[in-house]
């Protein structure tokens, strides 16, 4: 039996196919990053004074910041060559049935409407730079939740609330991209959720870039008032193009005292995108931060959710995985900082590399003098599917007092021969013998998924892995 060295490359049929721009139906600017297509950003978004002054300062601060020296190479990325603002000329809609129908069925095609009419409190559409939709159920409402698009609540009741922390946690100093997310954002949500109130079903953003050489810029800030309780989910796909897409999104996430929130994400863009996407939590006495975040697609990905456990008691859990095909560098981690007492993180990720994909690892584990009494547990473990791929597992530890337990566990292997011929001995052909044990190496992390993300993630690994002989 000759060696199979090939598994054949996750099926993108669902989510490349696209819609053609028309003059007549879609806003775009020119492409490049000057001041002048920055006002032309805040003028179409009815800025408020404060915000056009932090657009501009954020632009000077991109033009004096370096690109970062480590990591994955984004030569192929010229800004000089994107589009930060493209949207279609409709608008927003509050009723699914006035969405233009091009774009309606775009959205049906990934099953977005069927998902919130079935199991979920709220959702919002992005396609392109703008949300073309947004509802919340009314009984979810009627709790005082909010939930908005980001513009709309900057000129609502809210918006000294979002003044305040719109990019507290993510400053436009702290790296290129945030600095250009903070001149050219566009899109997103904005969730506060009131004290002691519990979302008992999620709420949704799905993010669809459709324009070819284009950028996606939105912004998520949400708060989790005192005691409240909330699930987020996120998904975000793109069809490939010849030329470089980017994402340079932000996420903001607040979690008030002995309050809970659950970040839930699947990343499926396509193999011509820069995903640099930025989030970042702050969770304060007693509460709960949870991750879950599945990374597939995208040409090159830097990808570090950051928690800051800034209450005594407060808590972090990151569960992950990440799939790198052939043509991929996915270069993805999570950092936490213990800043106070008895605070408590655990990480588990999977990775699976082929074909010549990259993956790799990176946490960054800080104990302050603060933190006496913190705990905190890294596991990482990768699979390699063939001869010609990588995976690499990157820790940082900065550990400033006596008093913590921090420790950090990685594997990084094959597929074992003796697994693979156990079940190919009953009656398994190779190809699907290969498939299960994929699939049960991501299980762990497919069972914390939403259970529509779950299928995505099982349709993407294991109904797709046609092995070839090769």
């Amino acid at each position: 039996m000759k060696e199979k060295t090939y598994v054949a490359d996750i099926n993108r049929n669902l989510y490349d196919f696209r819609n053609t721009e028309t003059v007549e139906d879609t806003f775009r600017l020119e492409d490049g990053l000057t001041e002048e297509i920055v006002l032309q950003i805040s003028a179409e978004k009815n800025d408020p004074d404060w915000m056009r002054e932090f657009r501009l300062q954020s632009l000077e601060t991109y033009r004096r910041m370096p690109i970062q020296d480590w990591g994955p190479s984004i030569e192929g990325l010229d800004m000089d060559h994107i589009a930060t603002y493209v949207r279609s000329k409709t608008g927003m809609r509050a009723k699914w049935s006035e969405v233009p129908q091009d774009i309606r069925d775009t959205f049906e095609r990934l099953g977005i409407p069927q998902a919130e009419r079935e199991s979920l409190a709220g959702v919002g559409a992005q396609y392109d730079s703008e949300l073309v939709y947004h509802n919340v159920k009314e009984e979810v409402a009627a709790q005082g939740v909010i939930y908005s698009d980001l513009e709309s609540a900057m000129h609502g009741p809210m918006a000294e609330m979002i003044r305040e922390h719109f990019m507290r946690l993510v400053p436009p100093s702290d790296h290129k991209f945030a600095a250009l997310h903070g001149a050219v954002w566009s899109g997103g949500s904005f969730v506060y959720v009131p004290k002691g109130v519990s979302v008992e079903i999620p709420l949704q953003s799905y993010f669809r870039l459709n324009a070819p050489g284009a950028g996606q810029f939105e912004h998520t800030l949400i708060l989790v008032d005192e005691g409240a309780d909330l699930h987020f989910i996120e998904g975000c796909s793109a069809p490939k193009y010849n030329v470089a897409n980017l994402h340079a999104g932000c996420v903001e996430l607040f979690v008030g005292k002995n309050a809970k929130l659950r970040y839930s994400t699947i990343e499926n863009w396509s193999k011509n995108m820069y995903n640099l996407n930025t989030k970042r939590a702050i969770v304060e006495e007693g509460g709960v931060m949870e991750w879950v975040s599945g990374s597939f697609g995208s040409h090159v990905s830097c990808l570090y959710p950051m928690t800051i456990l800034n209450g005594a008691g407060a808590r972090m859990e990151f569960t992950g995985i990440t799939f790198a095909g052939r043509e991929q560098d996915l270069d993805t981690g999570m950092k936490v900082v213990h800043n106070a007492e008895r605070t408590a993180s655990v990480v588990s990720t999977r990775s699976i590399s082929k074909d010549g994909g990259v993956s790799t690892f990176r946490s960054s584990v800080t104990v302050t003098p603060k933190a006496k009494g913190a705990r905190a547990s890294v596991s990482c473990e990768s699979l390699m599917l063939d001869d010609i791929s990588r995976s690499d597992t990157i820790p940082a530890m900065d550990v400033r007092t006596r008093d913590a337990d921090v420790g950090h566990e990685a594997k990084i292997g094959r597929i074992s021969d003796d697994a693979l011929f156990y079940l190919m001995a009953r009656g398994i052909s190779e190809e699907d013998a290969r498939a299960m044990i994929v699939s049960g190496f991501a299980d762990r992390v497919s069972k914390e998924l939403p259970l529509e993300y779950a299928v995505e993630m099982n349709n993407l690994i294991r109904l797709e892995m046609k092995g070839s002989i090769g």
